[in-house]
């Protein structure tokens, strides 16, 4: 380096190591004193950080890490994140959970590794199950305890979670709201709305903590507080259940609406006339201008942008429309106003069938039908079709990292999200987990995800409820919650970039298997 200008030089150095990936930047780290020296500056692997991840945090590096630095945190979460999109052996755990004696209706974290704010070195989860058997059970992720168990009631019919974790909220085939605290299982409060089918929205508006619940009759109740205490009803479906109920990101708007009427119209209320409604007014409700709504979903990095599947002209036809909700308020009154921003055809070409949908960002979104995965964008440019699957697509996840499919051939796929510098963001299938063979189980039914796990719940062909953290092994119990927890060191078998045959048992296919011990029921 010149001796009179060395800090001139070493910015240059540092201006072209910009230009390099990590594996060229730790290699040209070993050239020199001075190249060592600048390719160990912050500066760039903070940036190659926060080009590759949104959102990156030091502090999950662990405290007993000494060196907390930027190079540490991107290589031990590429290291992670590489044995997650290559799903070989040394990646995975497997646990085998049972209890539930009816088919599992749903499950949430309500203590998990975030997507945001993972923690790299030690991850705990706890996820709870809703079931039939008039249950709602708490697992612990890592070890495959059972941490409590709700006195029996009536079938459930529905669970989920506050955005906080700290509390789980049900539905029973009697209507029957109940919270529950998400640690402890302690029975927090209870509300009837005599609804065989409820479908549960929590949200929280200024430490307001909220719960909507859409009806068998076709209404939009909404309860206040762990008290559950009413606070405004109104009817938006007449008659028909309501199974569309979902929150825009700023809070504001609530969207209602029913799959089983192709007349009808999804509605967009607003969400201040719900929580805290006029005694001489009605709620503020408008009708979105489109029918026979299938799959909706609001757009995670916009306020107010609802994306809705929904029919075209003709019945077997269906187009997605995008819409930007807002409120136009005068002296006198305020009226809901929805714009339509975009609209394109979907070419599914598909009888009447169920519909998912999910976003990624503000461009992506991702839609499941039959067996078939596709990726849109939001301008209606097809950029991805994936058919991993031989039977339908019961339930997909989808966050910032990965997608994961869960499907009726008993078999789980995992497709990864990349940033391309050419190509941009794009999404890559990458492997199986199999779920045993179907003389045993039936399908899978939900899938969910945090960081360092996938939970699936499997329909089985016997009259038992199983879970298995870890992936499928085949077990003798009816229903499976299959859990798939990633750690640095241990992993159980799959298959990458293979279309496996979702009727082989793992511990048929070759290389080292994961067996699924046959514990006793909890």
């Amino acid at each position: 380096m010149d001796p009179d200008h060395p800090q001139l030089i070493g910015d240059c150095l540092i201006h072209i190591f910009t230009f390099l990936t990590e594996e060229d930047l730790i290699r040209v780290s070993s050239v020199c004193k001075d190249w060592h020296e600048a390719a160990e500056t912050p500066w760039l692997w903070r940036r190659m950080c926060l080009q590759r991840w949104s959102f990156c945090n030091l502090s999950v590096l662990g405290k007993e890490q000494v060196n907390h630095s930027w190079k540490t945190y991107f290589l031990r979460r590429c290291h992670l994140e590489t044995k997650m999109t290559k799903g070989q052996s040394g990646g995975y755990t497997c646990k085998s959970l049972r209890g539930h004696t009816g088919r599992v209706v749903g499950l949430v974290y309500v203590q998990g590794n975030s997507v945001q704010q993972p923690d790299l070195w030690n991850s705990s989860a706890t996820v709870c199950s809703a079931s039939t058997d008039g249950t709602v059970r708490a697992w612990n992720v890592q070890n495959g305890e059972r941490l409590w168990c709700s006195p029996v009631q009536s079938p459930l019919t529905g669970i989920v979670s506050d955005e906080q974790r700290e509390v789980v909220i049900t539905a029973d085939s009697t209507g029957l709201i109940k919270t529950w605290q998400s640690q402890t299982g302690q029975e927090l409060a209870s509300f009837s709305t005599a609804s065989p089918h409820c479908t549960l929205l929590q949200y929280s508006i200024n430490n307001d903590w909220f719960v909507t619940v859409g009806t068998s009759q076709g209404s939009v109740c909404t309860l206040v507080d762990l008290t559950l205490t009413k606070k405004s009803s109104i009817v938006v479906c007449d008659t028909f259940r309501v199974n569309i109920l979902l929150v825009s990101p700023d809070k504001k708007w609530i969207a209602a609406g029913t799959k089983d009427n192709d007349d009808l119209s999804p509605k967009v209320l607003y969400t201040e006339s719900l929580t805290s409604p006029s005694e001489d007014e009605d709620p503020l409700c408008q009708s979105v201008p489109v029918t026979g709504c299938q799959a909706a979903v609001f757009i995670p990095t916009q306020p107010a942008r609802l994306a809705i599947i929904h029919q075209d002209q003709h019945p077997n036809n269906r187009a997605l429309t995008v819409f930007d909700v807002s409120i136009k308020k005068s002296k006198y009154k305020s009226e809901i106003q929805v714009q339509q921003v975009e609209f394109f055809p979907l070419t599914l070409n598909l009888w009447r069938s169920d519909i998912l949908l999910e976003a990624k960002d503000s461009n992506h979104i991702v839609l499941a039908a039959g067996e078939q995965l596709w990726v849109y964008s939001l301008k209606g440019i097809l950029l991805a079709t994936f058919k991993d699957h031989t039977l339908p697509i019961s339930s997909i996840s989808v966050d910032s990292f990965r997608v994961v499919t869960a499907s009726q051939d008993l078999s789980l796929r995992v497709l990864t999200w990349r940033n391309d510098r050419d190509r941009g963001l794009t999404l890559e299938s990458q492997y199986h987990l199999l779920g045993g063979s179907h003389t045993m189980s039936r399908a899978f039914t939900h899938v969910a995800c945090d960081y360092s796990s996938i939970v699936a719940s499997v329909e089985a062909a016997v009259h038992h409820q199983s879970l298995i953290n870890g992936t499928p092994g085949s077990c003798g119990a009816a229903h499976l919650l299959i859990i798939s927890t990633i750690k640095a060191g241990c992993t159980l078998h799959t298959l990458p970039d293979t279309k496996l045959c979702s009727r082989t048992p793992l511990t048929q296919l070759p290389g080292p298997t994961c067996s699924v011990p046959p514990s006793p029921a909890l």
